[in-house]
């Protein structure tokens, strides 16, 4: 990699990823990439100034059977995209990624797009006048822009070549993509190094700067470095696992046996598993039972039960206390939610903890932590998460989450649930109606 001067003093980096050298006319060179384009198309042959990755990526994209007056397929849509991203690893980036790149694609009517490793756009964000101009040649969540679809295009393209790549003009294979400009950079898993998939901004030719691929890439490495400290903190194998989230008895899983617990004795394996110090006899009353006036030989006798089906070697006494951590699906969501992986958070969420408990301390959690989880739902005011929840059996009388959904998406069916839950409970109406004639 060579450097040359730039007019403003500064040094430029010169670099076969780069799509314009410094001082280049983009006009001018745009014209030639469509002659160039069109020879290819019509001879096969690849004439200057095309640069080395974007004929190797013709010749694939040619071998591929793309044709340069093709479209985009979409093959995610609705449910099962709001469903995959949520299980897709970059989501646990996507407030990074918005934190870093939202404004930057906001003030220069850009897009912010996130594909997978198989090229599919997961996410497509910025200017919503870009983003219907773009949604016109299907640039838009769920639709597949792999190499093999749709030809030379900078998410796919950094996808199949696991590099960082800008794509000018006509550059791009597909005849109706030749207007647009974009750079994208690959993230990798920081512990198997394989692709996840790629970061990218598409906008116009003020994109056509070397600056613009640098930054994308240095966004990708912060997501890398980011995802190496979120990585999931994965039970040993000897660590008991407590489900309890979507059921009224959990389950344990220890020692490679999956126990069943009974409702009390779920409750008390909550409790204790967020106290590994211990609670005292009277806390733990104080904590299970709303009646006062339960004598502690209840309590003991249940303890004494859980116990026996534990094993003594995992419950201790004096405090009463678990012997080893316990790793929970209540931790896990919590964690996501204090790291703001929120798409993270509501994909882990099987629903509420332990719903059919009267146990004032389980209450109490089970009511902060959907708390937290709608409350971060309706501040990040994405369409798919909100429907999830509101569509859930925890969900379909939340009238907050209802509101937040008919702003970001005001269909017929979500107005109308909406206007249904506001006459159910008096509410004043959060959208306006039209006049009465």
């Amino acid at each position: 990699m060579s450097t040359t001067a730039s007019p403003f003093g500064e040094a430029e980096l010169s670099d076969p990823w780069v799509a314009l050298e410094p001082g280049a006319d983009p006009a001018e060179h745009a014209r030639m990439l469509r002659r160039a384009h069109e020879t290819f198309t019509e001879a096969g042959t690849v004439p200057r100034p095309v640069r080395p990755v974007v004929a190797d990526s013709w010749r694939r994209s040619a071998r591929a059977g793309v044709g340069p007056d093709g479209t985009a397929d979409v093959e995610l849509m609705d449910g099962d995209l709001g469903a995959y991203r949520a299980e897709h690893p970059l989501a646990r980036v996507m407030p990074l990624f918005r934190e870093l790149l939202g404004t930057f694609a906001a003030d220069g009517a850009h897009l912010l797009a996130v594909c997978d490793e198989h090229g599919r756009l997961l996410w497509v964000e910025g200017d919503p006048s870009t983003r219907n101009r773009a949604g016109r040649m299907n640039f838009v969540p769920g639709a597949r822009w792999a190499e093999t679809s749709v030809g030379t295009n900078a998410p796919g393209t950094a996808v199949a070549v696991d590099r960082p790549v800008q794509v000018f003009a006509a550059e791009h294979f597909i005849r109706r993509v030749q207007p647009w400009t974009c750079a994208a950079a690959p993230v990798h898993d920081p512990r198997s190094g394989r692709v996840l998939g790629a970061v990218d901004i598409t906008g116009g030719d003020g994109l056509a700067h070397p600056h613009s691929l640098g930054f994308v890439q240095a966004v990708a490495r912060a997501a890398e470095s980011h995802l190496a400290l979120l990585a999931p903190q994965r039970p040993a194998l000897d660590t008991p696992e407590l489900t309890v989230l979507g059921r009224d008895e959990a389950q344990l899983l220890v020692e490679g046996r999956r126990i069943r617990l009974s409702r009390r004795h779920s409750e008390i394996l909550v409790l204790l598993a967020r106290h590994p110090e211990g609670l005292s006899g009277d806390e733990l009353l104080c904590a299970l039972y709303e009646d006062e006036s339960v004598p502690p030989v209840t309590l003991r006798a249940e303890l004494a039960r859980l116990r026996r089906l534990l094993g003594p070697s995992l419950l201790a006494s004096r405090p009463y206390r678990l012997t080893v951590p316990v790793e929970s699906d209540v931790a896990v969501v919590e964690r996501r939610l204090e790291t703001g992986a929120v798409t993270a958070a509501a994909a882990a969420y099987a629903g509420p903890l332990l719903p059919g408990s009267q146990a004032p301390a389980v209450v109490r959690l089970r009511r902060r932590l959907a708390d937290g989880l709608r409350t971060a739902l309706i501040a990040r005011r994405d369409p798919d998460l909100l429907a999830d929840w509101a569509h859930a059996a925890w969900g379909e009388d939340d009238l907050d989450v209802w509101r937040a959904l008919a702003a970001v998406r005001p269909t017929a069916a979500v107005r109308a649930r909406l206007a249904s839950l506001e006459a159910e409970l008096s509410a004043p109406p959060a959208w306006p109606r039209p006049a009465v004639r």
